[in-house]
């Protein structure tokens, strides 16, 4: 059975995961690692959010969560027979939110973005031809800002500095290759950064501070599973649960009791994101998949920076094979984001009905 024929169908669209529990966005596959031989990947993500509410019934928002595109990459070979290396470059976490200026809605006009890109390097040992281990280090740049009108006389502003941090992964994997069977655990550690904001309430009129600003980005464990059922036909399953309620940003000047006396960005929960697929060979050219996901929703408050709770999802991948060793794969997702509700001055802003469609395009080539 050609597993990665199969499996590649689904993950050429890895990178349109969209509203997963806090920022999370790449979902940290490894899944390079367990290539064949020498093997490099290339691809694109783009994914298009509708996400609206409104306040007393009747003061609607507008749609506040813009277009964002992801890119992704990976090298793979074979160091020895028991030895393999990769190198994998993504976009793990990141934000985008901008509400449309001029609707009369109470945070009209605010931004906000994260961005960050890892590179990981990572080893795998195997002891035979069924258990192995792998781990490696992960470097992340990371960068934010927002802006925030209503806030304070003249409006507020955040502008992070860029800063690399490193974090590290471990896991160890179980494969039966007769049967196509694998399952992996992979733990990723937290990452610390220790960035120095810009914060300005002045509007732009000379009163900008730089402030220390300490947020931890979350570990995380991703298990992931597949298995052959019948001929040519490959059932797959992944869970990844992330601590998202260790990441707090609380700028100094916009947490001070003057002036919001809040967290800029919290989470209430804890999250934990499935997804259930089938990936089929049609021929020695064809093959497709489609998956389902789900991320509970909580309830509670969420942030007017992310008024989502949970999701659901249906994604559907094709690949083709261009010759032996080229294949492009591509797909579609779309996802039901959670309905959440926010608050703004004590009052309930509802987000309900809104949604995300994601597509994807992977370029793989094995040496």
């Amino acid at each position: 059975m050609k597993t990665t024929t199969l499996l590649a169908a689904s993950l050429a669209v890895g990178s349109t995961s969209a509203f997963a529990g806090g920022m999370d966005r790449s979902g940290q596959s490894i899944a390079p690692i367990f290539e064949t031989g020498t093997y490099v990947e290339l691809s694109f993500g783009s994914v298009n959010p509708d996400v609206s509410g409104n306040l007393f019934g009747a003061l609607q928002s507008g749609d506040m969560a813009p277009s964002y595109t992801q890119m992704a990459g990976a090298y793979k070979r074979d160091l020895s027979d028991t030895l393999s290396m990769a190198l994998i470059i993504d976009q793990p976490f990141g934000a985008d939110v901008d509400y449309p200026a001029g609707t009369g809605y109470p945070v009209a006009g605010s931004t906000a973005s994260v961005d960050t890109v890892a590179i990981t390097a990572l080893l795998r040992y195997k002891f035979n031809d069924r258990f192995s281990v792998h781990g490696g280090v992960r470097n992340l740049t990371t960068e934010g800002e927002v802006s925030l009108p209503a806030v304070g006389p003249a409006g507020y502003t955040l502008d992070t500095s860029t800063e690399n941090d490193w974090g590290y992964l471990v896991g160890v994997a179980y494969e039966i290759p007769d049967i196509a069977l694998r399952a992996s655990l992979t733990y990723n550690s937290e990452i610390d950064i220790d960035f120095t904001a810009t914060e300005d309430l002045s509007g732009g009129a000379g009163g900008a501070s730089d402030t220390p600003l300490n947020v931890t980005l979350p570990q995380s464990i991703n298990f992931d599973f597949q298995t052959g059922i019948a001929a040519d036909t490959l059932l797959m399953f992944s869970a990844r649960w992330a601590e998202w309620t260790k990441t707090v940003i609380a700028p100094q000047i916009y947490s001070s009791p003057g002036v919001v006396n809040d967290n800029l960005v919290d989470h209430n929960d804890d999250t934990i994101s499935y997804s259930l697929g089938v990936g089929r060979r049609f021929n020695d050219q064809w093959s497709g998949s489609l998956s389902v996901g789900y991320e509970k929703s909580y309830g509670g408050i969420q942030g007017n920076l992310s008024p989502k709770d949970g999701y659901k999802s249906i994604t559907a991948g094709l690949k083709y094979q261009i010759t032996e060793q080229t294949a492009i794969a591509g797909g579609v997702s779309y996802v039901w984001v959670g309905d959440a509700n926010t608050d703004l001055s004590g009052n309930t802003t509802d987000f309900e009905d809104n949604t995300a469609i994601g597509v994807g395009l992977k370029l793989s080539h094995h040496f």
